[in-house]
């Protein structure tokens, strides 16, 4: 048999071996061999990685592709994803109807994406609960988002009517009639936010920590119990997403040890293990739930090595910094930050804090690959697609705008030198980034594939 692609001299990152010197031979997209470094293989290209670690592509579960520039975000943001290692990106889609409306941003991400694309639907009213058997059998979508900070007066500004605790209740007991779904939330009690935000602003607090203070941890702690507590009565897999505070995550513990509960997935995102709410970078890092002060990221750390946090998202949100530029109050929420997935986890978990590079690629890969209904990524094994990643874990960059790609002209990381990134990124054994730039070929022909899931 002769290979498409041979990559030697590299120290592959095994299931349950660490990193292993070894070869690895691509075909087809697949991978087809991993051998020992003197296997005796042919193949058409072949690339040394100089004693460079090979690693699983990133997954990234939460990324908020079309918030940005809808006509063009899946190009530009797909691009910003491959520089930092992230080759496959869960995106959500939200519409009046999602039967009428999905199979358009499909095509879009489709013709645009370098890395393969997949979709959670955003469940916002009572239609989208009583279509969601049909929606996600006949699009392939096995995961849901509902949103608890729209309820009453703050969803109405947002044209939201149904959500409320009743459409919470009937979301979950509909994702568990849907083999393999499961129901991601948004946890934070908006309903008291007014009450400690207005004394803020009359105070003219305009600082990121007075963001954290006006939606502190207990408001989120207290949703989360909400949604395990339904999900217990309803035998419903749940996950809440970018959990920020310690006190929402003993909450999970808590209610993990009910006998015979379902899941309880727990995703935390870059932000909260890296920013707290003395970070220079002001309304730059805005975004809901808030960064935490110090003591939740050192939580969010002890939750990463115990286990009880499952994945590692972006919450990607690709703005201009003009929406930015603005007081704490009135600029927009969220931030870009799909690329620097990996980045971060190398240079403050890796590097800095010594969390086993085993641990890191189960957070931001292997996990959502099995919590997602992904069999063919998330690991370096025979028979799956060859997400790879060539990873320089001494490379130190200064985090540059200009240079990443995205429709976002900012970043709340932007003038950080951070210590590990990919140099080279392989999507189904084709390379669309090598040595920090998007190849000419992917830029003409992007070829990322819809996941399809369910």
């Amino acid at each position: 048999m002769t290979l498409d692609t041979l990559i030697t001299n590299a120290r592959l990152l095994l299931p349950h071996k660490g990193l292993t010197d070894g070869v690895l031979g691509i075909k087809d997209g697949r991978i087809a061999v991993i051998a020992e470094h003197k296997a005796d293989l042919a193949a058409r290209e072949v690339i040394d990685c100089q004693g460079l670690w090979l690693l699983p592509g990133i997954i990234d579960p939460h990324v908020h592709f079309g918030f940005g520039s809808p006509e063009t975000d899946f190009e530009t943001e797909s691009r910003n994803a491959a520089l930092g290692g992230t080759t496959s990106a869960l995106s959500f889609h939200r519409s009046k109807d999602i039967r009428d409306s999905f199979e358009s941003a499909r095509n879009l991400a489709e013709r645009q994406s370098c890395i393969d694309i997949g979709f959670h639907f955003g469940i916002t009213s009572h239609l989208h609960v009583q279509t969601l058997e049909e929606i996600s059998t006949r699009f392939g979508v096995s995961s849901y988002k509902l949103y608890m900070m729209y309820k009453g007066a703050a969803g109405l500004a947002q044209g939201f009517t149904d959500i409320d605790d009743g459409l919470l209740y009937s979301a979950l007991r509909e994702t568990a009639r849907i083999p393999g779904a499961v129901l991601g939330v948004h946890c934070e009690n908006v309903e008291v936010i007014p009450v400690l935000r207005d004394p803020l602003r009359a105070a003219g607090r305009d600082d990121l920590r007075a963001w954290n203070e006006q939606s502190p941890d207990f408001l989120e702690a207290e949703n989360v119990h909400r949604v395990c507590y339904f999900a217990s009565k309803t035998h419903t897999p749940v996950n809440i997403v970018h959990l920020s505070s310690r006190e929402a995550l003993d909450e999970v513990r808590r209610h993990r040890q009910r006998r015979n509960g379902p899941p309880i997935y727990v995703e935390s995102c870059p932000h909260y293990l890296f920013l707290n709410d003395e970070s220079p970078a002001g309304p730059y890092a805005k975004v809901n739930p808030p960064i935490r002060g110090q003591g939740d990221v050192e939580a969010m750390w002890e939750g990463v090595l115990d286990g009880s946090i499952t994945t590692i998202g972006s919450d990607h949100v690709p703005r201009k910094r003009a929406t930015k530029d603005k007081n704490i109050w009135a600029a927009s929420n969220g931030f870009p930050g799909t690329g620097m997935i990996l980045p971060i986890m190398l240079h403050e978990g890796y590097h800095r804090r010594h969390i086993p590079l085993s641990r890191i690629i189960e957070l931001c890969s292997a996990n959502s690959a099995h919590i997602y209904n992904m069999p063919n990524k998330g690991s370096i094994e025979i028979g799956k697609d060859a997400d790879l990643l060539v990873v320089d874990p001494d490379l130190e960059k200064v985090v540059d705008p200009a240079t990443l790609e995205s429709h976002a002209d900012y970043s709340p990381y932007e003038g950080m030198a951070i210590k590990g990134w990919p140099v080279r990124t392989l999507v189904r054994g084709r390379t669309i980034m090598q040595d920090g730039r998007i190849t000419d070929e992917a830029r003409a022909h992007p070829g990322g594939h819809f996941l399809r899931r369910l």
